[in-house]
């Protein structure tokens, strides 16, 4: 791990932990809730979560300007309770599921990466996580 520095995002779902975890892995939701603006999409997604499973996200801009491939590698598969994965590049990611009755709290920290400012990938990833937040509460 060259880069030490580790960003926390969280937020509170409205929903009880199972339909938080199977909005948060299945690929069919994945594709509706997994970008940080309006002007992105997310029009493909694969999951195999278990531990040395691997996914994939297509992140595009709607325009066709830009698109990439978020990629990684299970290494924690805990049902319910955290996922811990690496990311291509070598970053680490790990997400904390707790349930307290009909809400979930999701905390999700990442490594930092060294080529935008920290501020614009914790913002990124807040987006995202609100996203997830504003679908998973509306189905």
């Amino acid at each position: 791990m060259e880069n030490s520095l580790s960003i926390t995002v969280e937020t509170t779902v409205h929903a009880p932990v199972e339909k938080v975890w199977e909005f948060w892995n299945n690929p069919d939701h994945i594709t509706k809730w997994s970008f940080a603006s309006p002007d992105w999409h997310t029009p493909y997604a694969e999951n195999d979560l278990k531990v040395g499973g691997k996914f994939k996200s297509t992140m595009a801009a709607k325009d066709g300007s830009a698109s990439f491939d978020f990629v990684g590698t299970y290494t924690t598969v805990d049902v319910h309770k955290k996922i811990e994965y690496t990311i291509e590049d070598g970053r680490t990611v790990i997400i904390v599921f707790n349930a307290s009755g009909k809400k979930t709290r999701i905390t999700e920290t990442f490594e930092a990466e060294s080529i935008h400012p920290v501020e614009m990938q914790r913002d990124g990833w807040q987006a995202i996580l609100d996203n997830f937040k504003n679908y998973t509460e509306k189905l």
